[in-house]
């Protein structure tokens, strides 16, 4: 069986199904028979949500905030008065950092345990794992973080960037503001690193870089050992050009692979890093002051000074009991990801997939920035990209933001074979990959 939730979260869902029993009884009658006739998730005395974030493993430095982060939006829905006149009951499982796992825990959390939706997954290769199990049984996915794009199903909502929201702006930024011109993409050898670099690669060379300027370097989850590959960077770099690295290191190799820039003195100034995975969460574990000035592309950042932001960051430091603990960007995604299902699921009436699909294009709530996002067709939100630079205490300095919220797309505009996609999950092309020339919806809801 799954791993149930804490000990705190299953004593709050009694209190509040006692609560509930009195408060919403009414509610509760008279929707009796109309449950019955409504998806099993609904059909209890609460409605579950399942959360699918490793808490072990590799991804563990990551995932572990993100379970967390849940277990607070569910407990601040139910304070609120739940949803439907239900209480949420959080249902907690640990895939362990482990692919085929990951799908295994969909699959109970679907069928077993009846959840309405889920939110979970970090890597690419998690949701690509469970992608079949969420497409078979229609369930729903929330996937909180960065992606490399060309996909979109009906059934996952992805509220992390797109390629166009975090990596094309982030190497817009190098280029234009700090003269790069020759490129190191340095990744974790699985698909969101090896498909986000793909398109770099075709960005770059259409933007004129050539093919003996770009350096393309992956290592498994886990690599400790950079001693050997930070020194051929700092050789790479040595050629008289401007030079920098695009890094798409994921989980915990991010702590040595930095500690090693500071070893052979590799600073800011000399060759900037541009990460897409480290935040204030993979920071708080290391000393950062070798790595004052290097960059991180992200759609949120703890230091924005905003009231919601801030009514966000108290919140959290009250639910988790620790005012030192950072906010992040895969957790505003996630805040974003479930205002949005709380709102479609009001809308629809039900939590039903099929309805909540339905409901939930169009719908727009705050972002912790200060602007709005919107699910859009593809099922994907607009968001803004902010470039922000290391400082000695962990959290990042804002050095460039784009005016406005970028609508995220699914499909790149580079590669071949993409560039004439679109998704649209609304009448009448209701298509993840809907050919806007041959008008025809090519292949599976999804990419492969």
């Amino acid at each position: 069986m799954p791993k149930r939730a804490t000990a705190r979260t299953t004593s709050v869902r009694a209190r509040l199904i006692q609560s509930f029993t009195l408060a919403a009884g009414l509610v509760l009658g008279a929707g009796l028979l109309q449950a019955e006739d409504q998806d099993d998730a609904a059909a209890g005395d609460t409605i579950k949500v399942g959360v699918l974030h490793s808490l072990s493993g590799t991804m563990a430095i990551s995932e572990t905030t993100l379970k967390d982060t849940m277990l607070m939006l569910i407990e601040q829905q139910n304070e609120k008065g739940g949803l439907l006149g239900k209480p949420l009951e959080a249902v907690v499982v640990d895939p362990a950092s482990d692919w085929p796992l990951f799908a295994e825990k969909a699959r109970e959390l679907l069928e077993q345990d009846k959840v309405a939706v889920v939110f979970g997954c970090w890597t690419s290769v998690s949701r690509k794992s469970v992608l079949p199990v969420f497409e078979e049984l229609n369930g729903l996915l929330f996937y909180p973080v960065q992606y490399e794009g060309e996909e979109s199903s009906r059934n996952v909502f992805y509220t992390g960037a797109a390629p166009n929201q975090q990596a094309i702006p982030a190497v817009d930024y190098l280029k234009d503001e700090l003269g790069v011109e020759r490129w190191v993409l340095a990744g974790t050898d699985y698909v969101y690193p090896r498909t986000t670099n793909k398109i770099l690669e075709a960005y770059l060379k259409q933007n004129g870089v050539a093919e003996e300027d770009i350096m393309i370097n992956y290592t498994p989850f886990g690599h400790s050992d950079w001693q050997s590959i930070v020194a051929d960077i700092k050789r790479f770099g040595s050629a008289g050009k401007k030079t920098a690295v695009v890094s798409t290191i994921n989980g915990d190799a991010n702590v040595p692979f930095y500690k090693e820039l500071g070893n052979q003195g590799i600073s800011a100034e000399d060759i900037p890093v541009v990460a897409f995975s480290v935040g204030e969460e993979e920071l708080s574990g290391i000393d950062t002051k070798p790595l004052v000035g290097h960059l991180a592309a992200w759609n949120y950042f703890m230091s924005v000074p905003t009231d919601d932001n801030d009514a966000f960051i108290e919140t959290w430091h009250t639910f988790i009991e620790n005012p030192d603990r950072v906010t992040n960007d895969p957790m505003e995604a996630h805040k974003i990801g479930f205002d949005l299902w709380v709102k479609a699921v009001e809308k629809a009436g039900t939590t039903d997939p099929d309805a909540v699909i339905d409901a939930i294009v169009g719908l727009e709530t705050q972002n912790l920035t200060g602007g709005t996002a919107t699910m859009l067709p593809n099922h994907h939100i607009t968001k803004p990209v902010l470039i922000g630079e290391i400082q000695e205490d962990g959290q990042f300095a804002v050095v460039w933001q784009t005016d406005a919220e970028v609508p995220g797309d699914a499909w790149s505009d580079y590669l071949e074979g993409s560039k004439d996609l679109k998704g649209d999950w609304t009448d009448p092309v209701n298509c993840g990959n809907y050919n806007t020339k041959t008008k025809e919806c090519l292949g599976s809801e999804s990419a492969e």
